[in-house]
C-alpha cells in the first residue's frame, strides 16, 4: 500500500497551481480588456437587482457573450471553486498562517468574481480596477502559502 505523500509537497502544489490559474485568469482578463466591447443590452445589464442581474449576466456572458469574455468569466467560476476547496484541503494539512493565506486568497477571488460581474452588468471602470486589484492581493495570498509551505523543506 502506497504512503501518503506528505502534506509540504501537497500544499506546494496546491498554491502553485493557484498562481499559475490566477495568472491564466490575469491574461484572459487582459485580452477581454482590449479586444471585447460588451454590448450595452444584454441580459443582467443595469439591473436594478445586482444579485439577480449577476446571474442574468454571467449566464448570458457564459453562453452567448464574446469568446475571451467568456473564457475569462468561465475561469473566474472555476477558480472560486478551487478556492474554496483549497480552503478545506488547507485547513486538514496546513497551519494557522497558510490557512489564513488560503481563506484570504479565496475571499480576494470571491470579491474579484463579483466586481467583475458588477463590471459586465454596469461597465463601470472602477468594477475593472478593484477586479484587479483584488486579483493582485489573491495572488500574493498565494505565493505567501507558497513560501510558507516550502520555508520548512529548506531548512
Amino acid at each position: 500500500m502506497a504512503q501518503p505523500a506528505p502534506p509540504a509537497p501537497r500544499l506546494i502544489a496546491v498554491n502553485l497551481a493557484a498562481c499559475l490559474l490566477l495568472l491564466v485568469q490575469f491574461l484572459l482578463g487582459m485580452v477581454a480588456n482590449l479586444y471585447v466591447a460588451l454590448p450595452a443590452h444584454h441580459p443582467g445589464a443595469n439591473a436594478s437587482n445586482y444579485f439577480a442581474g449577476i446571474g442574468s449576466g454571467l449566464g448570458w456572458l457564459i453562453g452567448q457573450g464574446p469568446g475571451w469574455a467568456a473564457a475569462h468569466a468561465a475561469l473566474g467560476l472555476a477558480l472560486i471553486v478551487a478556492a474554496l476547496a483549497n480552503i478545506v484541503f488547507t485547513w486538514r494539512r496546513g497551519g494557522r498562517l497558510v490557512i489564513a493565506t488560503a481563506v484570504l486568497g479565496a475571499l480576494f477571488i470571491i470579491g474579484a468574481g463579483f466586481n467583475g460581474a458588477s463590471f459586465v452588468n454596469y461597465g463601470h471602470d472602477i468594477s475593472s480596477l478593484i477586479m484587479s486589484v483584488l486579483w493582485a492581493l489573491a495572488v500574493a495570498c498565494y505565493l505567501t502559502g507558497l513560501y510558507l509551505v516550502a520555508r520548512p523543506l529548506r531548512r
